[in-house]
C-alpha cells in the first residue's frame, strides 16, 4: 500500500486538478439516469419528448456542456476526456427514447423490419412487377441483407429486438469517420472535439434511426476520410505507396453505398468531382471509381425502378422552388409542431451562420482546409436534381454538416493550428540545441478564469445542445407507437387472410408494413384532395364503396390508430374532429363491423354483405 505520508504536499492538488473532468460527467450522468426514472411518457402532447421529460434532464445536459467546454479548451488533457464526453453525449440523446419507449419509434423503421422478416421468410424480395414502390427494396438490397443476417447470427426473432437502440449505434459509428476527416487538417484537440460535439447536435435531421440512410452515411464519410487521407498532394511518393490498396478499399466502401442506398451515391459523386477540382486533390480515380461503379449498378439491378421513375425525375431537374417546398400533408401545424419546427430549423441555420463565421474570423483556415469547405458546400446543387419526397433540404443539410461543423467549431475558438500551417511554422523554426531541456511539469491549472471569450461561446455551445431534444424529439407524439396500438395492429395482420385490403387514414401506425407481401394498403389520405373531401362529406358510404372490389375469401379492413390521428394533425391534414366524424360514421354504419378496439385505435371489417 502506498504510505500517503511521502507524497509532496502539492501532489494531492495537481491530482485533483487532473481528474475534475470525471466530476461534471458523473453528475450528468447522475442527474440522467434520474431523470429517465421520472419521466412519463404515457400523454405525450404536441412538444413530443421536450414537455414529458423530467427537469433533472436539462441539468444533466447544461452541467455536461459546461464540463466538455472547459475540458476540451485546456490542450494538455489527454483526448480521452474529450472522447468521454461525447460519449455521454451521445448516450443522452439517442438513448433517452430507446429507455423511455417499451416500442420502436417511427412508422418507416417498422417498414425496415417488414423488409428484413420478408427476406428471411422467404428467401428473396419481389420484384417490380408485383409490388409496385415496395420493389424499390429489391433494387437496392444491400442493407436488408445484412440486417437479415445478423438477426440469423444474433438468435433474434427479428430486428425489432434491437433497432430502438440504432440510433445510438449508428451515431456512435459516425465518431471514427469524422475524427479522421479533422484530423486530417488539424492536431488542434480543441477544434477537432468542439467540431464533433457541433456535428452531434447539429444533426437533427433524425436519419440514423433503422434504415440504409443510417449506415450509408457513415461509409459515405469512410470515404471522404480515406480521400482526404491517402490522396492528397502533399501525401508524396510514400503516401502513394499502397493507392491501389486504398482504392480497393474505397471500391469496398462505394460498393457497400451504392447496393444500400439511392441518394447517398450521388451526394458522394458531387463531393469527389469538388475535391478533384482542387489542386490538392487532383486525382479522379475515387471519383471515376464511384461514378462507374454507381452507373453499373443503375444499369442493371436498379433498372426497373428507375425506368419506371425517370419521367418524374427528369421533370424535377432545375425546379428548385419545388425541390424544396415541403408540400400538402408535411406542413407543422399547432403550436408545439411549429414551435419545434422552429426549433430545428434556429439550430441548423445557427450552426451554418457559426461556420460562416469561422471562414471569416479563422483565415488560416480558408486556405489550409479548404476541402473541408467544399464538402460542406458540395451538397447544395442537389436542391436542383430532385426532391426526393419532399425531403431534399433535410438530406442536403445532413451532408452538408460535417464540413459546416468543423468551421462552426472554429468560429467558438481563439486562434487555431491546422497541420499544414504547424508544418510551415517547423520548418522556419531556428534549429534547437543540441542538448534536450527536460521539461518541467507544470500542475493542471484549475477551471479557467471567467472571460467574454469563455462564456460566450459557451452560452452558444449550450443553446445548441439544448436546441437539439426539441428538434430531435419534438414529433415523439407522431413517431410513438403505444404498445396497445401495437397489439391492435397485429391483431388485424394475425388474422387477415391473402389479398386482403386494409384502409388507413396514412400510413403512420406501427406494422404498416407487415406481411406487405400478401395484403394490400390503401392510404386515404395520400389520394387526390377531391377524393378526400368526398370521404370528409360521407365517410361510411364513400369508404364502403372503395373497399368493396375485394373478393371473399379476403377481407375489407378499416383502421383507425392514435398515430394516425397525431400525424394528420400535426402535418396539416385533416384535424382530429374530423377524422372522429369518419370513425363515427364508420362506426354506425351497418356496413362495417367492430372487430378490435382499445385506447390505441379501432379496427373494423367490411361485411360481405356490403
Amino acid at each position: 500500500m502506498t504510505d500517503l505520508s511521502d507524497l509532496a504536499p502539492a501532489a494531492w492538488p495537481a491530482r485533483a486538478a487532473a481528474a475534475w473532468p470525471a466530476l461534471p460527467l458523473l453528475v450528468a450522468l447522475a442527474l440522467w439516469v434520474y431523470a429517465t426514472r421520472h419521466t412519463d411518457v404515457s400523454a405525450l402532447d404536441d412538444f413530443g419528448l421536450v414537455s414529458a421529460l423530467h427537469p433533472t434532464f436539462w441539468a444533466g445536459l447544461a452541467v455536461l456542456t459546461a464540463g466538455f467546454w472547459f475540458t476540451v479548451r485546456d490542450q494538455r488533457r489527454p483526448g480521452a476526456w474529450s472522447l468521454a464526453y461525447v460519449l455521454v453525449l451521445l448516450v443522452m440523446e439517442r438513448a433517452t427514447q430507446a429507455l423511455l419507449y417499451p416500442t420502436p419509434l417511427y412508422a418507416w423503421a417498422w417498414k425496415h423490419d417488414a423488409v428484413i422478416d420478408h427476406l428471411l421468410t422467404s428467401g428473396g424480395l419481389q420484384g417490380a412487377d408485383r409490388l409496385g414502390d415496395m420493389a424499390v427494396y429489391d433494387q437496392w438490397p444491400g442493407f436488408f441483407a445484412a440486417q437479415a443476417a445478423l438477426v440469423r447470427l444474433l438468435g433474434v426473432d427479428n430486428a425489432a429486438m434491437y433497432m430502438a437502440w440504432w440510433p445510438l449505434v449508428s451515431s456512435v459509428l459516425l465518431l471514427l469517420p469524422l475524427l479522421l476527416i479533422y484530423r486530417t487538417f488539424t492536431e488542434d484537440r480543441r477544434l477537432i472535439w468542439t467540431a464533433v460535439w457541433l456535428f452531434c447536435v447539429g444533426n437533427w435531421v433524425g436519419q440514423d434511426y433503422f434504415s440504409p440512410q443510417s449506415v450509408a452515411f457513415a461509409l459515405h464519410l469512410g470515404v471522404l476520410a480515406v480521400v482526404l487521407r491517402r490522396y492528397g498532394r502533399s501525401g508524396g511518393p510514400h503516401g502513394r505507396q499502397g493507392q491501389a490498396v486504398w482504392t480497393v478499399l474505397l471500391s469496398v466502401l462505394v460498393t457497400a453505398i451504392v447496393v444500400s442506398h439511392q441518394l447517398t451515391p450521388g451526394m458522394l459523386v458531387v463531393t469527389l468531382v469538388a475535391l478533384a477540382l482542387t489542386r490538392r486533390y487532383r486525382d479522379w480515380v475515387p471519383a471515376v471509381t464511384t461514378v462507374v461503379i454507381f452507373l453499373a449498378w443503375c444499369l442493371t439491378a436498379a433498372l426497373p425502378f428507375l425506368s419506371a421513375a425517370m419521367p418524374d425525375m427528369i421533370r424535377s431537374i432545375g425546379d428548385i422552388g419545388a425541390n424544396v417546398e415541403t408540400g400538402y400533408g408535411t406542413t407543422p401545424t399547432g403550436t408545439g409542431a411549429v414551435a419545434t419546427s422552429w426549433a430545428a430549423r434556429l439550430l441548423s441555420g445557427s450552426v451554418l451562420l457559426l461556420a460562416l463565421a469561422g471562414v471569416v474570423r479563422q483565415r488560416v483556415l480558408r486556405h489550409r482546409a479548404l476541402p473541408l469547405l467544399l464538402i460542406a458546400a458540395a451538397p447544395l446543387p442537389m436542391f436542383a436534381a430532385s426532391s426526393y419526397g419532399s425531403e431534399m433540404i433535410f438530406r442536403v443539410l445532413m451532408f452538408m454538416l460535417p464540413g459546416a461543423a468543423f468551421f462552426a467549431a472554429a468560429a467558438l475558438l481563439p486562434k487555431v493550428r491546422t497541420l499544414a500551417a504547424d508544418a510551415a511554422a517547423r520548418d522556419t523554426a531556428p534549429p534547437s540545441p543540441a542538448t534536450p531541456v527536460r521539461p518541467r511539469r507544470v500542475p493542471l491549472p484549475a477551471l479557467p478564469r471567467p472571460r467574454y471569450g469563455v462564456w460566450v461561446p459557451l452560452l452558444v455551445l449550450l443553446a445548441g445542445t439544448l436546441a437539439f431534444v426539441p428538434s430531435y424529439s419534438g414529433k415523439d407524439r407522431v413517431n410513438y407507437f403505444p404498445p396497445r396500438e401495437v397489439a391492435l395492429v397485429q391483431q388485424l395482420f394475425d388474422q387477415a387472410p391473402d389479398d386482403s385490403l386494409v384502409v388507413a387514414a396514412n400510413r403512420n401506425y406501427p406494422l404498416a408494413y407487415e406481411q406487405y407481401w400478401r395484403v394490400d394498403h390503401y392510404w386515404f389520405l395520400d389520394d387526390d384532395r377531391r377524393h378526400v373531401d368526398e370521404i370528409v362529406r360521407d365517410p361510411a358510404t364513400v369508404l364502403a364503396r372503395d373497399m368493396a372490389a375485394v373478393e371473399p375469401p379476403a377481407r375489407a379492413y378499416f383502421l383507425l390508430t392514435r398515430g394516425q390521428t397525431a400525424n394528420s394533425e400535426m402535418n396539416g391534414q385533416l384535424d382530429r374532429a374530423q377524422l372522429d366524424r369518419i370513425r363515427e360514421s364508420v362506426a354506425s354504419s351497418p356496413a362495417f363491423e367492430l372487430v378490435a378496439e382499445n385506447d390505441g385505435g379501432v379496427l373494423y371489417v367490411l361485411t360481405p354483405a356490403s
